[in-house]
């Protein structure tokens, strides 16, 4: 599985996704908490893995950060805070 993530350089990050990050306030050390302990995953029909992560500094918003491991190595295809989220555990 995808979640056993070594260091921020095994993925690769679309132009989007750094865009994304730098417009939404989202920090690497998060995208990199997010991906290397979930506290959960989703499996899509897309072939996308959406990972997702409760961030405490951000007043325990979940972040979800969206990668396609279809390719290698994996590729951030963009992460934000996921409204949908509010208030699950």
């Amino acid at each position: 599985m995808w979640h056993n993530v070594k260091m921020l350089k095994d993925w690769e990050f679309t132009v989007h996704a750094r865009s994304m990050m730098l417009e939404r306030g989202i920090t690497e050390a998060w995208v990199f908490r997010t991906l290397s302990e979930p506290d959960r995953m989703e499996e899509q029909e897309d072939g996308t893995i959406h990972y997702l992560k409760r961030i405490s500094e951000n007043r325990g918003k979940v972040l979800r950060v969206v990668v396609n491991r279809e390719v290698a190595p994996p590729r951030v295809v963009t992460q934000f805070f996921d409204r949908r989220e509010r208030g699950a555990k």
